[in-house]
């Protein structure tokens, strides 16, 4: 990485200044560092990732995330809200760049360009950490590798009502711009765990959830089973091969989609909209029985 993100002392000396940086050229060190957060290695070295557009970064500073870098091309300049987000930016220690739109096209999506952007340090909670209570549901996905279908997914997790998303082995980054992008801004709300297969083994046993999974042996509809006598975790298995046998097996209840026509199978979002929604109905049931 360029001094952009490894000099931190000459950044939180501009931070304190709370000076607005004018940025044109594409060869800028910070322009440099922040495109490469496009790449999943950088993402990873920096602990940072890349969000586009105002609502989706308002959002996050609503929720309490703090900007690292936020850019805005000079078309958003003396707009209101940008100049309310620029100024928390630099109140919680944030720089602030105005960038020609040459240097927004080529950090953000080139075919329909952001007015804003923003780099904000990742967020990971830990397995050990996660307490599910009484009427809570989780999310289990297997070696997820399509990142809009991860994006949507924690997006429905979000609308579902579902307090977290953990993903088992090899997933898709959450924090890739792609991924980000199909949240809308979810990202910033669903809690995220990362965890290998053994040690989400490992946790399943003291958690004292139920755990249900989709499979093509599932023998009980997904709209009988139990999903309130525990807190529930709604495991789904990789796009393409399912669970392995080691997760399916560790499932209190395999759980079907009835389908009819000629699809056989449903795509990985879909599904777990389904069954997130169908959990929710369940509580909700249950809530207005109290």
């Amino acid at each position: 990485m360029s001094e952009g993100f490894k000099d931190q002392g000459r950044e939180r000396t501009e931070r304190r200044v709370g000076q607005v940086k004018e940025v044109t050229s594409l060869a800028n060190p910070l322009v440099k560092d922040i495109k490469a957060l496009s790449q999943k290695k950088t993402r990873e070295e920096t602990g940072t990732f890349l969000a586009e557009g105002l609502k989706l970064v308002i959002d996050a500073v609503e929720l309490g995330w703090s900007i690292r870098y936020l850019l805005y091309s000079k078309a958003a300049r003396g707009k209101p809200l940008v100049e309310k987000v620029a100024a928390r930016t630099v109140a919680r220690g944030g720089m602030v760049l105005e960038v020609s739109e040459k240097v927004m096209s080529s950090i953000t999506r080139k075919d329909n360009p952001q007015m804003v952007a923003a780099v904000f340090d990742q967020r990971w909670r830990a397995l050990s950490d996660v307490r599910l209570d009484k009427n809570e549901t989780w999310v289990a996905l297997d070696r997820v590798r399509d990142p809009g279908n991860l994006g949507t997914i924690i997006r429905t997790a979000d609308a579902a009502g579902a307090s977290g998303v953990m993903l088992i082995g090899d997933c898709t980054d959450p924090f890739s711009m792609e991924t980000v992008r199909a949240t809308m801004g979810s990202v910033f709300a669903v809690p995220l765990v990362k965890t290998g297969v053994e040690d989400f083994l490992r946790w399943k046993k003291t958690a004292g959830v139920a755990l249900v999974a989709t499979h093509l042996a599932g023998a009980v509809d997904y709209r009988k089973i139990d999903y309130k006598s525990r807190p529930t975790v709604v495991m789904m298995g990789n796009e393409q091969s399912g669970l392995p046998e080691e997760l399916a097996s560790a499932a209190d209840r395999l759980a079907r989609i009835p389908q009819a026509g000629l699809a056989d199978s449903l795509n990985l979002a879909i599904a777990t909209g389904i069954m997130l929604f169908e959990a929710r109905r369940h509580l909700l049931t249950l809530e207005g029985a109290e």
